[in-house]
This record gives structure tokens, C-alpha cells and sequence, in this order.
């Protein structure tokens, strides 16, 4: 039947209004529906998320993309869709700016919290002490026992880590600052290691620019190595200076060094922990009762403090020092008074 016959019989005029009403009813269904669902989309964003344990980690590698990275949340403990997290990701405008690097959330991290953290780079980090004082041998069995920190260094000779920091022609040791390190989880170690080569570079350079006019020390290197055996003679740090001044005063009159932890840095896997009359007459390069001058390389990681000693000792004239037992040093002019501070601390007499 035509329209025409409808609107002759009514039946069209009648059908129109109805129509009309049944379009604005699925409308406001629509808008109603779409309302909801935004609504519970909201409440669902800022709604602690369900985690199988009390935190979550996961991993980002760069270039993964916003997919993956909802469905590695999900395998990790996030217990929501996967299909969901990444619309919301999606949907943010935010997920091409997801930053890689590792990431924790608690139970109270919501949808909204987790993107951005992600976007912000707030990355778990973990921390790393490297001792004032320690060798490079100390410094590396440190790092293989850190959390997380990816050991790609474990196989390489000395050489060859100094080569990867692009500094080959240097020996390795005394080369990295002793410091805590921050990183983040699933760092490497040649990462950490970088860091603390570059941060000695500055500190050395630092101190050698405030060094005294008079020094014996001809360059930074040879700071360098003075500031590792003041690291490990110094018990107190008040004496810090004093132990830089004897031995200043002994390469000023080219006196040997005569110190027990650079014969023991010598002595290497066989020093046993008890230095004998032996071991002080084994010629090592290292042996500065033997040898005149600084050892061929430092022995230790030295502390800023040490390296300002190493330039800017105290001006005494002392020669000697001996322990005294509770951690200090007595300092001594001549070999006389050195052997009387001698009997009373060491033989007590």
C-alpha cells in the first residue's frame, strides 16, 4: 500500500508520530547506556585493582608495544582482562608514551595510577653499596650478588671492562668511586660500573685542581694512587691528613712507603690474612718496603676525603705513625720517637 493510500485512509499520519517517538526512545536508551558505561568506566579507572600478591612487577623492554605490555600486567598478577587495561591505554591518548623500565604497583594502584606511573617513568629502583676502600675484585662480587642487575660484565678480564668504558689504556683498578648506586631493576652492571668510572674521572679531577703548589704528586694518577693506600691506612678519619702527610714527606725525600696493604694488594689470592717477615721480602711490583716511590697502579677504591688528603695533606713533618689499638694513629718526626710510640702501643712496654 503507497503512502498516499495511508495518509487517504490516516493510517500514515498515525505511523509518523510513532516512529518518531520510537527514534527518541532508542536515542535516550543510547545516551543512557553510553552514560552508564562511561560512568562505570570512571569508577573502574579509580578503583584499586585486583593483584593476585601484595605488589606486582614487570619488566618493560623499549619498544614493546601497549599491547603486550597490558598482557604481561596481566601474567605478572593483574587480575583484569587484558583487552580491557589496553583500551584504556588506548583510549587515554597515552599509550605510545609509555616509558620502558621496571615497574611495581601495591593492591591500592588503580587502572589510572598504573598508566601513569608508566608514562611518568616512576621505575622501581634498587640500590647497590660499593665500599670506600674495597678492589675492584670486591667491587665486582658486589655487583653479581645485586638484585636484578643483569651481570654482563661476569666474563670479562679487567682490559676488556675498561675497554667497554672506552678507556683501555687505563688499568682497572682505583678507576670507579666508591658510592651507593641506584638503578633500576633489570640494569646491567657495565651500566652501574660506567657510572662509577665517570664519577672517580670528576672526583679526581676535582681534587687535582685544589692540590698544594708543593706536592711531589706529578699528576692525577699518581693521586690517585696515594689516595688508595691512604684509604686503607686511615682507622680515623681525623687522621686522615697526618697519614697523607707522612707519606708526602717520604716522596718528597724519596723515602720508601714502606706500607703493609699495598705488599698485601701484591701478595693477592695467597695473602692468607696474617702478614709474615716472608711476605715483607718478596719482591712484588707492589712492595714498597723494597721499592721506592707509589705502586704502579692504586690498591683500593679511594673516598673524596682521601683523595683531598692525597693533594692537601696536613703540614706536619711527621715520618712514622704507628696504631695505637682503638683506631687512631701516633705520628712521630724520627725513627727514635717512632720506636718508643712502638713499644707502648704495639709491645707494651
Amino acid at each position: 500500500m503507497s503512502c498516499k493510500r495511508w495518509r487517504q485512509t490516516g493510517r500514515c499520519a498515525a505511523a509518523g508520530p510513532r516512529l518518531r517517538r520510537w527514534f527518541v526512545g532508542l536515542l535516550v536508551a543510547l545516551c543512557l547506556f553510553a552514560g552508564l558505561s562511561a560512568a562505570a568506566l570512571h569508577a573502574w579507572l579509580d578503583r584499586p585493582l585486583t593483584l593476585a600478591t601484595d605488589t606486582v612487577e614487570v619488566s618493560i623492554e623499549p619498544g614493546t608495544s601497549p599491547r603486550s605490555i597490558a598482557d604481561a600486567w596481566v601474567r605478572a598478577g593483574v587480575q583484569a582482562p587484558p583487552w580491557l587495561l589496553y583500551e584504556w591505554f588506548r583510549w587515554s591518548g597515552d599509550a605510545r608514551r609509555i616509558r620502558a623500565g621496571s615497574y611495581e604497583i601495591t593492591r591500592a594502584a588503580t587502572p589510572r595510577n598504573l598508566l601513569n606511573m608508566m608514562v611518568r617513568g616512576d621505575e622501581t629502583m634498587a640500590f647497590v653499596r660499593l665500599g670506600e676502600g674495597w678492589t675492584l675484585r670486591q667491587f665486582r662480587a658486589e655487583l653479581a650478588r645485586a638484585d636484578a642487575l643483569r651481570p654482563v660484565t661476569a666474563a670479562m678480564t679487567e682490559a676488556e671492562l675498561m675497554s667497554a668504558l672506552d678507556d683501555a689504556a687505563t688499568p682497572a683498578e682505583g678507576r670507579f668511586y666508591p658510592d651507593t648506586y641506584s638503578y633500576s631493576k633489570g640494569s646491567t652492571d657495565l651500566s652501574v660500573l660506567r657510572r662509577a668510572h665517570q664519577a672517580m674521572r670528576q672526583r679526581l679531577a676535582a681534587a687535582w685542581a685544589e692540590r698544594s703548589p708543593d706536592t711531589p704528586l706529578q699528576s692525577p694518577d699518581q693521586a690517585l694512587a696515594l689516595a688508595s693506600i691512604i684509604e686503607k691506612e686511615t682507622g680515623q678519619p681525623a687522621d686522615r691528613g697526618k697519614v697523607a702527610a707522612v707519606f708526602v714527606n717520604r716522596l718528597r725525600i724519596g723515602m720508601p712507603l714502606q706500607t703493609d696493604p699495598t705488599v698485601i694488594y701484591g701478595l693477592g689470592a695467597s695473602f692468607d690474612g696474617n702478614l709474615r717477615k716472608r711476605d715483607l721480602q718478596n719482591d712484588t711490583p707492589y712492595n714498597t718496603y723494597l721499592r721506592n716511590g707509589l705502586p704502579p697502579t692504586p690498591i683500593s677504591m679511594p673516598s673524596r676525603a682521601s683523595l683531598l688528603a692525597a693533594v692537601r695533606p696536613e703540614p706536619i713533618r711527621a715520618l712514622y705513625f704507628v696504631a695505637r689499638g682503638d683506631g687512631s694513629s701516633e705520628f712521630s718526626n724520627d725513627l727514635a720517637a717512632h720506636n718508643r710510640a712502638v713499644n707502648k702501643y704495639q709491645r707494651g712496654r
